[in-house]
C-alpha cells in the first residue's frame, strides 16, 4: 500500500491522499482589490482535478497594509469573503479539501511606501522600502485584522486555516531575535517573541474548533547569533501544540535576503524530522520534492506526515497522476 496515496487523517479532517497543494502565490489579482477571479478558479480547480488531496490557498492578506503586492489576495472584506466561498464550494465539488493561509506581509509588504515591522529595522532588500515599528495599539489591530479574517474564512466554509509564520512575513519577523528588539511583551525572550502569535490563536480559539495549523521557517542561512537555534524552533512549536495547533507546515528562508548554501531534493525533510522529535503532531513539508518515489520514502521512514508540493505543478500538470504509476498505483 502507498504511503503517499493512502488516507490520513489530521485533527478531525479526513484526506484521501497525502498530497498538499502548498500555498503559492499567483499575485493574479488584477484589480488590486484582492478579489479571487476566474485565473484563481482555473489553478486551484486544475489540482482539484488532478486529485490533490488537500488545497490551501495562497497567503492571503488579512489588511490592505498587509500585502507583498496590490496583485495578492485580501479578506478583510464581505466581497472577498463571498468569492472565496464560492471557491470553497467549487473546489469540495471536485473532491479535495481546502485551506486557507492568512498572513501579513510586515516589512515585506513591497506595495507600502512605509512597511510595518516589529522594530525599526533595516529595510528587507534594496527592493523594499524602510519599515517603521509597530505601537501596541496597532499590534492589537492587526491581530483582530487575523481573527475577522479567520471569521470569514470559517463562513466561507474553509476545511483548515493556516497561519502564514514563516518566510520572513509578520509572524516571523516577531519570532526573529534580529527583527523583533522590542523592549516589552511582545518582544525579549522567546516567550515574549512568541506572544504575538499566541495572542492570535487563542482568540481564535475562543470560537473556532476546527483545524488550525502554523507554518514556520526553521532556518534563515544566518550566523548562529542572528536568528533562532533548531532547539528554539523545537520550544515554539511545543507552545503551538500546547496552545491548540493541529499541524506544522516547515520550511526554511525568508527573513532575509538570503540563499541556502546548497538546494536539492529533499533538502528540508531534516527540519521537519526535527519537529517530530519534538511534538506530537503531523507535520507537513516542503522543498523540492520533485521524485514520488522520494516522497513515498518520507512517509515510509516517518520523516514527515503529508507533502507539500507547489511549483512542481508549473512544469508538469499530471504530477499526481505520474506519481501512481511510478510508485504502483496505476
Amino acid at each position: 500500500m502507498s504511503m503517499l496515496f493512502s488516507t490520513a487523517k489530521v485533527a478531525s479532517l479526513n484526506l484521501k491522499n497525502r498530497i498538499v497543494m502548498s500555498p503559492m502565490r499567483t499575485y493574479s489579482v488584477q484589480k488590486g482589490d484582492g478579489v479571487l477571479n476566474p485565473l484563481h478558479f482555473a489553478h486551484y480547480g486544475a489540482r482539484a482535478v488532478e486529485q490533490v488531496g488537500l488545497v490551501i490557498l495562497e497567503m492571503t492578506a488579512v489588511e490592505p497594509e498587509g500585502r507583498t503586492t496590490e496583485h495578492d489576495l485580501g479578506l478583510w472584506n464581505d466581497e472577498q469573503a463571498e468569492e472565496l466561498k464560492r471557491l470553497v464550494d467549487f473546489l469540495h465539488s471536485l473532491g479535495t479539501k481546502v485551506g486557507i493561509e492568512l498572513g501579513h506581509a510586515g516589512r515585506k509588504a513591497k506595495a507600502e511606501s512605509v512597511p510595518v515591522a516589529p522594530s525599526l529595522v533595516e529595510a528587507y532588500s534594496d527592493d523594499y522600502n524602510e519599515p517603521r515599528a509597530l505601537n501596541i495599539a496597532e499590534i492589537k489591530r492587526i491581530q483582530s485584522a487575523f481573527v475577522t479574517a479567520a471569521k470569514r474564512a470559517i463562513q466561507a466554509g474553509v476545511d483548515l486555516i493556516e497561519l502564514q509564520g514563516a518566510e520572513g512575513f509578520l509572524i516571523d519577523e516577531f519570532f526573529s531575535p534580529v527583527i523583533n528588539r522590542r523592549d516589552d511583551e511582545y518582544g525579549g525572550e522567546l516567550a515574549g517573541r512568541y506572544r504575538f502569535v499566541q495572542e492570535i490563536i487563542t482568540q481564535i480559539r475562543d470560537f473556532y474548533t476546527g483545524l488550525l495549523w502554523v507554518r514556520l521557517s526553521l532556518d534563515d542561512y544566518a550566523k548562529e547569533d542572528e536568528q533562532n537555534k533548531l532547539t528554539e524552533w523545537q520550544t515554539i512549536s511545543q507552545w503551538l501544540e500546547r496552545d491548540g495547533i493541529d499541524c506544522l507546515s516547515i520550511t526554511t528562508g525568508g527573513l532575509f535576503d538570503k540563499k541556502p548554501d546548497h538546494i536539492y531534493e529533499g533538502w528540508q525533510v531534516p527540519y521537519a524530522t526535527a519537529m517530530k522529535k519534538a511534538v506530537n503532531l503531523p507535520i507537513a513539508v516542503t522543498g523540492m520534492l520533485l521524485d514520488s518515489k522520494l516522497c513515498e520514502y518520507i512517509l515510509e521512514t516517518k520523516q514527515a506526515d503529508l507533502i507539500l508540493e507547489a511549483h512542481v505543478f508549473d512544469t508538469n500538470a499530471r504530477w499526481v497522476v505520474e506519481a501512481k504509476k511510478e510508485i504502483g498505483r496505476a
